[in-house]
């Protein structure tokens, strides 16, 4: 699956990152822990979670992360939506909780 397809599906909103939207789905990581992430994250993974600082594209950069959800309907600080359109990494959002939209994330990774 791919971020796109996710997107559709999930009727998540694109902030940014518009030109990884086609890069494929290996699985899903939640935490809002940086280090969490950062230790446990793997590659090709979505990660959903409510931070909104830039330190999140880092993270994701380093990680190789497919994409970034925000929940609740938070959105991505200025500095972050610049640096997710020069890493070509998508940071969507959507207005859902984390426990529900996590639900569905694995619901959709799992129908492959």
């Amino acid at each position: 699956m791919t971020v796109r397809e996710l997107k559709e599906k999930l009727d998540l909103k694109v902030f940014s990152g518009e030109t990884g939207l086609d890069q494929t789905i290996d699985g899903g990581y939640v935490s809002d822990l940086l280090s969490d992430v950062m230790g446990h994250a793997e590659m090709g993974n979505v990660w959903v979670t409510l931070q909104t600082h830039k330190n999140i594209m880092a993270i994701a950069s380093l990680k190789e992360l497919a994409a970034i959800i925000l929940v609740k309907g938070l959105t991505p600080d200025e500095d972050c939506l610049k640096q997710s359109n020069e890493e070509g990494i998508p940071i969507l959002g959507t207005n859902e909780q984390t426990f529900e939209i996590t639900g569905k994330l694995y619901a959709a990774i799992c129908e492959l």
